[in-house]
């Protein structure tokens, strides 16, 4: 009998560079080579951009959300489209949240039990209730092809008591979606490792689902609120736990200098809102550090956004362009520069995977953390 990996496709790991690894995921809508960030959809959208923007900028997978797409438009417009990638016309694969890190942020409006947890909707105030279940059920009836168990997050610091409970529901949760998963051949379950910054916890939590045999594992808990050199060694800590023939997703990470690090400590997938909210906000990655496009040195600066880069956007305009369009609050700016940020990322992720292949990740990485990051950064990989 196939396991359930096999069910629901499959991992390849075709290279490893120390800790860095190169390999491939075979999804029903398209192989993901990996590493690779992935653009962030909430809403089945990424902010500004159209999907045959994303294709161009080389976007392999986007991930959407199953809170916000619960709570708006619902199950049945996305169901009487023909599921979610006709919804929103993307055709490559699509993974999802589970929702747990949004309905777990509402403090003061939800309630948790052992069954799941009620909530209040931050649109209109009505109530809803998710089950490990539940959750399942709506993601697989969107037709993705990565799906994520709902899990219990911790915002840190922590009291012990607190993370031990985390971890005790996210794995009681997780056989329970394990038991509820149909569309094995259509949607990966994934789950999501806990345990905060206590290492014992994690290796608990690592330990008890990968008994599940999950066809993938994220780290979930980190980038909310420790500092980087904590995310850092609790993600490559948590990473040598889990199975080398398995994909690993690090959970909400995106600047330049952590999609570098999580590399390092053997990570395969990352996503973050953080590229498309710079772009929003007049922000660009480049790679001579971040730019602040609303300060008036940039008003007559007629270099392209960063000289470095091959994009659309710094191939076509300068920064005094997207200055202008910023100060006149004009909608292209934010578009322009959320496709350049989203670029950075892409094209970062593609060359890793090139440096990883050819055996050269520790000089790749050094060169890239020293352009784009610090000597902090740089220092962490050492540790």
């Amino acid at each position: 009998m196939a396991s359930a990996r096999e069910r629901a496709g499959g991992f390849t790991l075709l290279a490893r560079d120390g800790p860095a690894r190169r390999g491939t995921l075979r999804l029903p809508h398209g192989v993901v080579e990996t590493p690779t960030f992935m653009p962030v959809g909430t809403a089945a959208t990424v902010k500004g951009l159209t999907p045959v923007q994303l294709e161009e900028l080389g976007a392999q997978i986007v991930l959407s959300n199953t809170y916000h797409l619960w709570l708006r438009p619902g199950r049945e417009p996305i169901d009487a489209c023909g599921g979610l990638h006709r919804f929103m016309g993307w055709e490559r694969p699509i993974l999802t949240d589970s929702g747990g890190f949004q309905v777990f942020s509402l403090e003061g409006r939800r309630r948790l039990d052992e069954d799941g947890v009620v909530f209040q909707s931050h649109i209109d105030g009505s109530r809803h209730r998710f089950t490990p279940e539940a959750v399942v059920g709506f993601q697989e009836g969107l037709g993705v092809d990565v799906a994520m168990v709902l899990d219990v997050c911790v915002k840190l610091p922590a009291k012990r008591r607190e993370l031990e409970r985390s971890v005790e529901l996210t794995t009681a949760w997780a056989r329970r979606s394990l038991e509820a998963w149909n569309r094995r051949e259509w949607t990966a379950l994934f789950g999501i490792v806990q345990g905060g910054g206590e290492r014992d916890l994690r290796a608990r939590s690592a330990a008890e689902l990968l008994e599940l045999d999950f066809p993938g594992y994220a780290i979930g808990g980190l980038s909310v609120g420790e500092t980087r050199e904590e995310m850092f060694g609790l993600a490559r800590y948590t990473a040598a736990l889990l199975p080398a023939d398995r994909p690993r997703y690090l959970m909400g990470v995106g600047t330049v200098v952590d999609v570098v690090l999580a590399i390092e400590a053997g990570i395969d997938m990352f996503d973050c809102v953080y590229p498309t909210r710079c772009g929003r906000n007049a922000r660009a990655l480049t790679r001579s550090g971040e730019l602040n496009l609303r300060m008036a040195k940039f008003k007559m600066d007629a270099a392209p956004v960063d000289e470095r880069c091959g994009c659309y956007v710094c191939r076509t305009f300068t920064r005094a362009y997207l200055a202008h369009l910023f100060r006149a609050g004009e909608m292209l700016g934010a578009i322009l520069l959320s496709y350049h940020n989203l670029a950075v990322l892409l094209d970062l992720t593609a060359d890793a995977r090139a440096a990883i292949e050819r055996g050269a990740w520790t000089a790749w990485r050094d060169d890239a953390l020293r352009t784009f990051g610090d000597e902090r950064a740089a220092a962490l990989v050492g540790a």
